[in-house]
């Protein structure tokens, strides 16, 4: 990489429940550096700052050079699930004390007569209830109490309260009492951080709209120290770029704005995965995709649509069961779309009383790790399994950074599953890594199902540290023939942060028939979005005439409980932009149900604006001189391919060393620093000039053998 810039350069850092990933991009010349290392859970902030001097030391950057620094990080998710936020106060009208612990009263599995739901982020010791009361129009019943807000406040410093959530009913309509609220806390305990939820989510759903809040205001403290940390180190350092975080809707927004909402954080990293495949994607032609994202604690997965991911309004956190749905606390934040299980490289296997054997949800995470680490872990993990397998190379781990234990895999699983489960070593390990195979392609058909699409018709795009790995089989099993491996695939969501806009989404919540909605009162509620959300981007450096406007309706069918977002055209709201609205919602509800509901009024719930910057343009170019497949051979290892049914010596080739129109055929390992792509029996693999691999499956050539393989060796799922 070139030494220095005109127009610097770009880099992006991803913190991982294992792993931290950076990426640096030259801004001008395209060429990317990549670096990872071990998350360091004790002193993020610290482990961040190592990893950039590193990567800056070996591309011979100087730190002064680093003109825009993007950054996504778990601590705001880890958190909500570790429950490690700040002392949290939570003040509501009174009667209404009990909203966080009596939620929605659902049971994500009816038939558990044992069930465990999650606990409020605030004990309800520390939940107060205020005087005053509005109706469901916002006008005043009941007179704010500022009195006891003032005496509150003292009871609140007294109890070493940290922050506080305040969520009084229907502000979303009349933020009046909440604004005050928060007025008099910053006088009579100054310092205390305050959310309001008026101003956090200003949307209907009473416990959605006060467990969002309560996030908000349980993670601040923390997500402030650390961000302050941070931007002093980087600082003293020497870059001059403002740092910019990740947000889970796709975008990036200054520190300033993160800590005033750090909910927004709470799926950062996959956002950039996501972003990341859309590029990749797009410069390749293929519009349809699934995102597989597979890291050393979870896998993601995210269905495209002609280049365009879906969005969401909601996500939940800290599930009490990981991956069962309303087993968690919902936030009602704009995320990214997708679906995450516990299946990542340090997903533990574990035997039980039926002489079956399940992988996750449970991870060893980077402390202690995999047993292979050597850093103490002793049960066996997908990571071991596919070392003792052969797909991993234990002396070019991490480029050889990090050398792994092949014996100390073995002794994990044998002890473990195989001994337990009286299985060899070799059919326990393929177990492991076939089950999570598995678990990964049923999720990924649910997902695809639940949306009215079929796998098949799309090409899977594999990265993270572990995707690559996995994704051949998990093609296999979703009946997917493309799989396309982009180059440096696993820091694939430190690379897509370089490719996020500054963006910040608002809505206002008004709920009105559509016929009836009040002009007036939506032009209104638009220009104050628009005014705050650009006063947010150019704190993230974006001129006011920069700023991209969309706009968006909530509606629904009255009397249903859900929504869809449906786009409005561009100027003032005049009544012809209530027709489109009309127009859109039938469209996109016919499209998702194949039917209409003519007879039943439509309802405007809320009014979105996503207020958008200039989309960071990059360009790569081909950082490698390549040669042909025959220089690129490294060398061969023993390889387990159940289609062999045993070990096979396999080829394996540096990805660097290929170059533009390299032909390969499975089964072959291809090898780079960050990442190990294994490809079974019946595939094609060619690269291209910038390093991507694509990877196309020959029509049942494989699969059945696979399936017949898994009888004959009598590996159950």
């Amino acid at each position: 990489m070139a030494k220095s810039s005109a127009h610097g350069f770009a880099l992006g850092v991803d913190i991982g429940g294992t792993f931290t990933d950076f990426a640096l991009l030259d801004r001008v010349g395209g060429e990317i550096a990549v670096g990872k290392l071990l998350t360091d859970p004790g002193d993020l902030a610290s482990g961040v700052m190592r990893g950039i001097a590193q990567i800056l030391a070996e591309n011979s950057v100087p730190a002064a050079d680093v003109q825009v620094f993007v950054h996504g990080t778990t601590l705001a998710t880890n958190a909500l699930i570790e429950r490690r936020g700040a002392r949290t106060a939570f003040l509501v009208t009174r009667g209404f004390r009990d909203t966080l612990i009596m939620a929605r009263e659902c049971r994500y599995n009816i038939y558990d007569l044992e069930i465990d739901l999650p606990s409020p982020l605030v004990p309800r010791s520390l939940t107060f209830e205020i005087n005053e009361r509005l109706d469901a129009e916002g006008a005043v019943i009941v007179a704010l109490d500022e009195g006891q807000v003032r005496r509150t406040a003292h009871q609140l410093v007294e109890q070493g309260v940290e922050a506080v959530a305040v969520c009084l009913l229907h502000s979303y309509r009349n933020p009046l009492h909440e604004q005050a609220v928060a007025r008099i806390l910053e006088q009579e305990a100054p310092g205390i951080a305050v959310s309001v939820s008026s101003d956090v989510v200003p949307d209907v759903g009473e416990y959605e709209r006060a467990s969002t809040t309560a996030a908000n205001a349980y993670v601040r403290p923390p997500i402030r120290r650390y961000l302050e940390q941070l931007v002093t180190a980087l600082e003293q350092a020497g870059t001059r770029a403002a740092p910019l975080m990740m947000t889970s809707e796709g975008g990036t927004i200054s520190c300033e704005t993160a800590m005033l909402y750090p909910v927004r954080l709470v799926e950062s990293g996959p956002a950039g995965g996501i972003l990341a495949t859309t590029y990749f994607g797009a410069t390749l032609g293929h519009d349809n995709l699934i995102s597989f994202d597979m890291g050393g604690t979870t896998a993601k997965i995210c269905v495209i649509d002609d280049g365009v991911p879906t969005r969401s309004s909601t996500f939940e956190a800290g599930r009490v069961y990981r991956f069962a749905k309303g087993s968690g606390l919902p936030l009602k934040v704009p995320v990214l779309e997708m679906i995450e299980i516990g299946a990542g490289g340090g997903s533990v296997a574990h035997g039980d009383e039926l002489g079956l054997f399940g992988v996750g949800p449970q991870s060893a995470g980077a402390s202690p790790g995999p047993a292979c680490y050597g850093f103490g872990g002793d049960m066996p993990t997908v990571t071991d399994a596919d070392l003792y397998l052969g797909y991993l190379d234990p002396v070019y781990f991490l480029g050889g950074r990090m050398p792994l234990h092949r014996d100390r895999a073995e002794q994990a699983i044998i002890k473990h599953v195989a001994r337990p489960l009286k299985l060899s070593t070799e059919r326990a390990a393929w177990g492991i890594h076939e089950v999570v195979n598995d678990n990964m392609a049923r999720a990924a058909k649910i997902h695809c199902a639940e949306r009215g699409k079929d796998a098949r018709d799309y090409t899977l795009v594999a990265f993270g540290g572990a995707g690559p790995v996995h994704a051949y089989r998990v093609a296999q099993n979703l009946g997917i023939r493309r799989i396309l491996y982009p180059a440096r695939a696993g820091v694939m969501s430190a690379f897509g942060f370089l490719l996020a806009p500054p963006a910040f989404e608002l809505l206002r919540a008004d709920a009105a028939e559509l016929d009836r909605v009040d002009l007036r009162a939506v032009r209104a509620h638009f220009a104050e979005m628009q005014a705050q959300g650009k006063a947010l981007l150019q704190s993230a450096g974006v001129r006011a005439s920069e700023v991209v406007v969309d706009r968006e309706a909530a509606v629904r069918y009255r009397g249903q409980s859900s929504e869809l977002f449906v786009s409005l055209p561009k100027g003032s709201i005049t009544r012809r932009h209530l027709d489109a609205i009309r127009e859109r919602f039938e469209a996109k509800y016919r499209a998702a149900y194949h039917r209409t509901n003519p007879r039943v009024p439509l309802e405007v719930v809320s009014w979105r604006a996503v207020l958008r910057g200039p989309q960071p343009k990059v360009s790569l170019h081909q950082t490698h001189s390549g040669r042909d497949a025959r220089h690129a051979l490294k060398g061969h290892r023993p390889v387990f391919f159940p289609e062999h049914s045993d070990f096979i010596s396999c080829a394996v080739y540096d990805r660097y060393a290929l170059s533009n129109g390299s032909c390969l055929q499975g089964p072959v390992i291809i090898e780079e620093t960050e990442s190990t792509v294994v490809v079974g029996t019946g595939a094609r693999i060619e690269a291209d000039e910038l390093n991507n691999l694509l990877v196309t499956i020959v029509e049942g050539k494989g699969d059945a053998v696979a399936k017949k393989t898994r009888r004959k060796r009598g590996v159950r799922k």
